[in-house]
């Protein structure tokens, strides 16, 4: 094939769903000729999996994208079908919002946002091979055009040598049809690149007209929405309503009689599939004691009269499918659009990895999304945003952005894929989080977008705006801690209703607030004083003293874990030359490279002993370290 030169870019990304989008927006916008290549552009963050955003941990993750400066919130946002608050019985540590999503709407929002961001080009073309150069690298097209770029962000998704599996059938694709990226799967193996095989797998997509929604559980959205952006205005405003449905008896015995068939059972996938989402027939075997399985119904959009059959990905023959969602209650009648599928791809084991997300030995690569070994979306996106950020500082000759997992969702997602790695595709939760009390989604904009104005991702328009909400906080904070509301039938008819103590004496509001059966908005009877805040600011307020003791307490231990973080490591390390450590420490230690005494602590296999031999040999040998800098 003839070749040809086709341009010279600073930053290359190699896909353009929800980890290349974030990836290109902040390479191009902190300054860098930065070009992203896609297969279709008629799919630039596409949805194949589910058409949702957010959920439990993953709504952290996209505010926190969001305080960053990223995308995807404020997308999301403004092409919201439903939005629900999770978990609002629990405490907020895991509080998450997630919203059904117009996945068309959104794909093409998505792609408007990426033609009009000024230093960004977008091309529709497969990347078929990858090489290094002394200058950087040399990306070349399905049509010979070969593009050089300083740093180069392989953002593939599951596209990389994807292979689709439903029953018997299996055939070299992409999700949805789309073209497998089967010869840059060779080009990265030959680059030698530590390649591993993951698989995942999608519901059928069925036709609404089909279904009986007079006998299914109707799920609406929140009565007050909550948007994702902490900068959008007006809240999205709920359309479309979901539902709820239940296998049974008849689905399970489905399900058994045709197990063999599935491509899964019947030995034809060679991918780890994800842990916390398993298939239908997984769920099956795995539990053949529980009586049923839910799966919510949902809008693909608008515009479509495809619904998604959530909880029910299968990769079982497409004659199976029909059979087994036509035993539940409201699907006897439905037929299916999109059959549910399976898909393989190749993957980086993402111990290769720096926490920069730059590959350990060849440099100027990074890794993002799914291709680190991830699932999901927000997982995606926020691997993209720190590669964009990192490809670009590197370019620039700046020190790497490193979100530490004491400080966001973000930094926790990124330590756990590159110190502990995965066997599985990740996927975020709030119990990965030791520090989820203090890593709320309510606060992701305190913490970390004075971040992101330092990294010039955030305006100083928007930086004015949160110092605003800041200050109102804190005015507010001051005022119900002082304010001392006197005994009264009004106050005490509010707290009895409330099932909590009556009063005798003044009591602060404060000390009200604190009550576990009272919030902010009960006491706006009794309260004539209270100021006009947004919802944003008045829920921060009653977090922080409800959970004023839990709190300090959780941030004394993230600042002796950042203590540990500001001991730097150096690298490389010959860590079999260190008298005491234990050989399985050894091992790990060596291949992980950790930057830091912390780093280390986390490590699967190194002990407490082990971390203080290092201390020790820290000392001995004068390296004590420098303080970590994230920006």
């Amino acid at each position: 094939m003839a070749t040809y030169f086709a341009g010279a870019f600073d930053v290359a990304v190699v896909g353009a769903g929800h980890a290349g989008i974030e990836a290109a927006l902040a390479a191009a916008r902190l300054g860098c000729r930065t070009v992203v290549f896609t297969v279709s552009l008629d799919w630039v963050g596409n949805m194949p999996c589910n058409p949702s955003i957010g959920g439990t941990a993953k709504g952290h993750l996209v505010r926190e994208i969001d305080a960053l400066g990223g995308e995807m919130g404020r997308a999301a946002d403004a092409n919201t079908l439903q939005s629900r608050m999770l978990n609002r019985g629990k405490g907020p540590a895991v509080h998450s919002l997630r919203a059904q999503i117009d996945r068309r709407d959104y794909s093409g929002d998505m792609k408007h946002r990426l033609e009009l961001q000024p230093g960004l080009t977008v091309k529709q073309a497969e990347v078929t091979d990858l090489a290094q150069t002394e200058a950087g690298w040399q990306l070349t097209t399905h049509l010979g055009a070969q593009y050089a770029a300083r740093a180069v962000i392989l953002a593939t998704g599951t596209f990389l040598d994807g292979k689709i599996h439903v029953g018997d059938v299996h055939y070299a694709s992409g999700p949805d049809g789309m073209a497998s990226a089967g010869r840059l799967a060779a080009s990265v193996k030959a680059l030698g690149l530590p390649v591993r095989r993951f698989k995942t797998g999608t519901p059928a997509r069925v036709l609404k007209s089909s279904i009986d929604f007079s006998v299914l559980e109707r799920q609406p959205g929140d009565d007050r929405v909550v948007p994702f952006s902490f900068d959008t205005l007006t809240p999205p405003q709920n359309k479309c309503d979901c539902y709820i449905a239940w296998t049974n008896d008849a689905t399970k015995q489905v399900i058994l009689n045709n197990l063999e068939r599935s491509a899964m059972y019947g030995h034809h996938i060679e991918g780890v599939g994800p842990r916390y989402c398993p298939s239908i027939e997984d769920k099956i075997v795995r539990f053949p004691d529980k009586l049923r399985h839910q799966t919510f119904i949902e809008p693909c959009g608008l515009h479509t009269e495809e619904m998604y059959l959530q909880g029910l990905s299968s990769s079982l023959p497409e004659d199976v499918q029909v059979a087994m969602y036509r035993t539940i209650r409201g699907l006897e009648k439905v037929e299916i659009m999109r059959p549910a599928y399976a898909i393989e791809y190749d993957c980086v084991d993402p111990l290769a990895l720096k926490p920069s997300l730059e590959l350990k030995q060849w440099p100027g690569l990074y890794g993002a999304g799914q291709f680190n070994g991830s699932s999901g979306y927000e997982e995606a996106a926020a691997q993209g945003l720190i590669a964009g950020i990192n490809a670009a500082r590197q370019v620039q000759g700046k020190p790497p952005y490193i979100p530490l997992r004491s400080e966001s969702y973000i930094g926790t997602l990124i330590d756990d894929l590159v110190t502990k790695g995965c066997s599985d595709p990740y996927r975020m939760m709030t119990s990965r989080s030791e520090y989820r009390l203090v890593l709320r989604q309510d606060n992701a904009e305190e913490r970390l977008l004075p971040t992101g104005y330092a990294l010039g991702l955030v305006s100083s328009e928007r930086m004015a705006r949160f110092e605003e909400r800041q200050a109102q906080k804190q005015a507010e904070l001051a005022r119900v801690q002082t304010t001392v509301l006197p005994p009264s039938d009004a106050l005490n008819a509010l707290l009895a209703a409330r099932d909590t103590a009556p009063v005798a004496t003044g009591v602060k509001l404060a000390d009200l607030l604190r009550r576990p059966q009272l919030h902010y908005d009960d006491l706006a009877p009794v309260d004539a004083t209270r100021p006009a805040l947004p919802d944003s600011v008045t829920e921060q307020v009653e977090i922080e003293l409800k959970y004023a003791g839990y709190i300090r307490r959780q941030q004394a231990q993230i600042d002796e874990q950042k203590r540990l973080e500001c001991r730097r490591l150096p690298a490389p390390v010959n860590y079999a030359a260190i008298t005491g450590l234990r050989l399985e420490a050894v091992e790990k230690l060596m291949r992980v490279q950790p930057q830091s005494i912390g780093q280390a602590a986390r490590i699967s296999g190194v002990s407490p002993a082990d971390i203080s031999v290092l201390l020790i040999w820290l000392e001995k040998s004068k390296t004590t370290g420098d303080t970590l800098e994230n920006v």
